[in-house]
């Protein structure tokens, strides 16, 4: 684990507070050199979204990683959750996309 997915984990634990939280680095995944961190997907559950617009979740995961955004993070998928939402996902979000720009595609 890169040292950019280690900042996303740990101020999503201190802005959040959530219940689960998996932080994947899908770099690979794209047309970057190995060992890059410019692609993440992030999946939140987290108390902190109750009551909240999909917009709201969203603009709270960006605001905690206003810095990572500006700087090395080019993409960021967001998957937010209420644990009952959560639950009734079982607890599984959704996979990424296959990367189909930078000459990957076929």
């Amino acid at each position: 684990m890169g040292p950019i997915q280690q900042s996303i984990i740990a101020k999503l634990e201190l802005e959040l507070i959530p219940e689960s939280l998996e932080v994947l680095n899908e770099s690979y995944m794209h047309s970057v050199p190995p060992g890059s961190e410019s692609h993440f997907k992030v999946v939140v559950v987290s108390c902190k979204f109750g009551g909240q617009r999909l917009v709201k979740r969203h603009q709270l995961v960006y605001s905690a990683l206003a810095a990572e955004l500006a700087g090395p993070v080019h993409a960021l998928a967001i998957h937010t959750y209420t644990p009952a939402e959560w639950q009734e996902s079982n607890n599984v979000a959704p996979d990424s996309p296959n990367c189909l720009g930078g000459g990957k595609s076929t």
